[in-house]
């Protein structure tokens, strides 16, 4: 056999491998978040100097890299001047941020109680936000709207579209 009848077969070969057989296509799999543990039924205390600060109870959580997923969450801040207690179906707590879904009770030691489906609560700033409808109770007081900011330091309420009952109290004379 002639060397170069060798080399043309090589060839020729080598370009019916390069246009005839295509390489396989292989996905790959992409692993997004990972949750690093999971628990049932607990309660997570946060304290700092002045003591208790958080109190986080619910029946299930999820910790990832930067976040708590929770359900069925009851948390109390006591980090300001009022306690705030929040109960919601689903929570994210994500920099102290924490972002609440579902049949949301919001209540003040000092009385005021406001119900929603999604509001989000700022701890650094205690400002609590509700971008949807809301209903406000502070005793015979009653106000319904949409979108409210709620400042728990400063006791400052922010809303629009609202409708207020308002129960006036007489002076004595």
């Amino acid at each position: 056999m002639n060397i170069n009848y060798f080399f043309l077969f090589v060839s020729v070969v080598l370009m019916m491998i390069l246009f005839f057989f295509q390489p396989k296509e292989v996905t790959k799999n992409k692993f997004g978040d990972i949750a690093l543990f999971n628990i049932s039924s607990f309660t997570m205390y946060e304290f700092d100097s002045n003591g208790l600060i958080t109190l986080m109870n619910g029946k299930e959580a999820t910790r990832y890299k930067n976040r708590y997923t929770v359900s069925d969450i009851d948390y109390t801040d006591n980090s300001k001047e009022y306690v705030a207690n929040m109960k919601a179906k689903n929570a994210i707590y994500k920099n102290e941020i924490v972002h609440l879904d579902g049949d949301i009770i919001y209540s003040r030691e000092d009385g005021l109680i406001f119900e929603t489906q999604k509001a989000t609560y700022d701890k650094k700033k205690s400002i609590a936000r509700v971008n949807g409808e809301y209903v406000v109770y502070m005793e015979k007081n009653r106000a319904i709207g949409k979108g409210l900011e709620y400042n728990n330091s400063s006791k400052k309420l922010k809303t629009k579209d609202v409708f207020i009952t308002y129960q006036l109290n007489e002076g004595k004379k």
